[in-house]
């Protein structure tokens, strides 16, 4: 008798509290955490002067301070603006046939920064666990990018990665640790293609259809007000 009191006694508590914690039209969340953006590893073909050179290239991952608010419009649909410190990425020549002798060489180096604006939806759970998916837009920049010395003493120059604009897509969960804080985790894919044209010999003719597609992992630390 006294273990099933305690039984219902724990389960009150428990449901109490998603009560008093659960998100409320007018609620606004912040959150803080790492963000890993880890790109799709497909080699993307290099050309040079209009002809397959047979050469590939690949982005590495990268993780960074990661920033979310959001806002809810009724209990159950939010906005959220994804913000971040740069992410910086290496990119890798792979040349299998020995076109210029740089076989997983280090090629150049490149930031960019991925805001994504998403409407989430979040499933009535009635406990302290809120699951939710989403959709949104992500427009990615980048800026800084420069090839290593060893590309440069081959005659290359003037890199550019143009900007991005994709969708994003992701699903997350928050435990609620009280009425205020929670930790969240987050997955989501975003469609991220660029067009990457350099010199080569002082010719512009070269450029690569990179494919980044990353899955962006979260976790982090939120704050309702």
């Amino acid at each position: 008798m006294k273990k099933n009191i305690l039984t219902l006694t724990l389960l009150s508590i428990l449901t109490a509290s998603s009560y008093a914690a659960d998100y409320q039209a007018g609620d606004f969340v912040v959150r803080g955490g790492l963000t890993n953006v880890n790109p799709d590893s497909d080699h993307a073909s290099v050309i040079l002067g209009g002809a397959d050179s047979t050469m590939t290239l690949t982005t590495d991952d990268s993780t960074q301070l990661g920033l979310n608010f959001l806002y809810f419009y009724t209990d159950n649909v939010a906005v959220e603006l994804l913000a971040a410190t740069p992410f910086a990425h290496d990119v890798t020549i792979h040349d299998k046939n020995s076109v210029l002798n740089v076989d997983g060489v280090q090629l150049a180096d490149a930031k960019q920064l991925p805001p994504t604006l998403s409407v989430l939806y979040y499933f009535d759970t009635e406990s302290v666990i809120k699951p939710y998916v989403g959709v949104g837009v992500n427009y990615t920049i980048f800026f800084d990018e420069q090839f290593e010395d060893a590309p440069k003493e081959l005659g290359l120059s003037n890199l550019e990665l143009d900007s991005s604009v994709g969708l994003s897509f992701q699903v997350g969960v928050d435990y609620l640790l009280n009425d205020k804080f929670h930790i969240n985790f987050s997955a989501r894919y975003i469609d991220i293609a660029t067009e990457a044209t350099f010199d080569v010999g002082g010719e512009s003719i070269g450029k690569a259809d990179i494919d980044i597609d990353p899955m962006v992992y979260s976790v982090m630390l939120g704050y309702k007000f």
